[in-house]
């Protein structure tokens, strides 16, 4: 009788020893395939960074503060990129609160004053500038520049009124 209960013991420990691997094998395989499928989508999702940094670096090209050429020539002037940025747009948007309208823009507002809404620095004499009147939209090139006393100059280039 002894050696019965010994040997059903002997089959229920190997049958239980079975029944873990196993699990333990489901187990193993669902969290690999888990793995394999969260890096695959780690690097989709680098390559989509990966694309984005490169795009952010060509729309960077045209700016003040991505033009090598356009910081070092301000730095010889003894000036600071994002100093210069912020003087320059903070004397074009000040011109807004003049009666008429923003005198940097050439065209007269139909429903109001024309103003400067939104400024892009092309490097370190152009800016890109839209305005507006609330109806009629537009946008116009001011060049930029410091004379010999380091005072800003603004003129307008050229600019262009949307149709409605």
């Amino acid at each position: 009788m002894r050696k019965t209960i010994f040997m059903y013991l002997f089959l229920f420990a190997v049958l239980f020893i079975i029944f873990q691997y196993m699990n333990e094998k489901t187990i193993f395989e669902s969290q690999d395939r888990k793995i394999n499928s969260l890096t695959e989508k780690v690097d989709l999702f680098k390559d989509s960074i990966n694309g984005l940094e490169n795009r952010v670096a060509d729309l960077n090209y045209f700016t003040l503060q991505g033009n090598e050429s356009a910081m070092t020539y301000l730095e010889s002037l003894g000036m600071d990129t994002a100093k210069v940025e912020a003087m320059v747009s903070d004397a074009i948007y000040d011109q807004n609160g003049e009666a008429g309208g923003n005198p940097l823009v050439p065209l007269k507002g139909i429903n109001g004053n024309m103003k400067v809404n939104k400024l892009k620095f092309l490097n370190h004499r152009w800016i890109q500038a839209d305005f507006s009147d609330g109806t009629y939209w537009g946008e116009m090139l001011i060049e930029y520049f410091f004379d010999e006393k380091n005072n800003l100059k603004l003129t307008t280039l050229g600019s262009i009124l949307y149709p409605q």
